[in-house]
């Protein structure tokens, strides 16, 4: 049996799931709940935020996130890719960073629009 806390919604459901019972759930006061303590043990994912460097803006680093979450496992792998990447400004939120995400069809994005700063001072 695992015990987790819901975080599909601000109500923090203790949730209780038997692996060993086809991953029942109960402790959820919502069918979302059911979903998510099923998940989180089958196959749990996550939406990544992180920061990339910009060229050219009033700030060295852009935020950045996954458009849709991606298997747990994955993050790390997902967030080296960020390492060597420097965006020249402008850019708008909703710009692609990174196209098909380890082959996921899932793609990091811009997530602050960002002008382009005059290099007359």
């Amino acid at each position: 049996m695992t015990e987790l806390v819901c975080i599909v919604c601000p109500k923090g459901c203790r949730l209780h799931v038997d692996e060993k019972n086809g991953y029942k759930v109960t402790g959820n006061s919502c069918p979302r709940g059911e979903i998510y303590g099923k998940k989180e043990l089958t196959a749990p994912t996550r939406t990544v935020t992180s920061t990339v460097k910009i060229e050219g803006a009033s700030i060295a680093r852009v935020p950045v996130k996954t458009d849709r979450e991606i298997p747990k496992k994955d993050i790390f792998a997902a967030m080296r890719l960020l390492d060597g990447i420097t965006l020249q400004a402008p850019v708008h939120v909703g710009d692609i960073v990174v196209p098909n995400l380890l082959g996921l069809g899932v793609n990091f994005v811009v997530t602050r629009s960002l002008s382009r700063v005059s290099d007359a001072g």
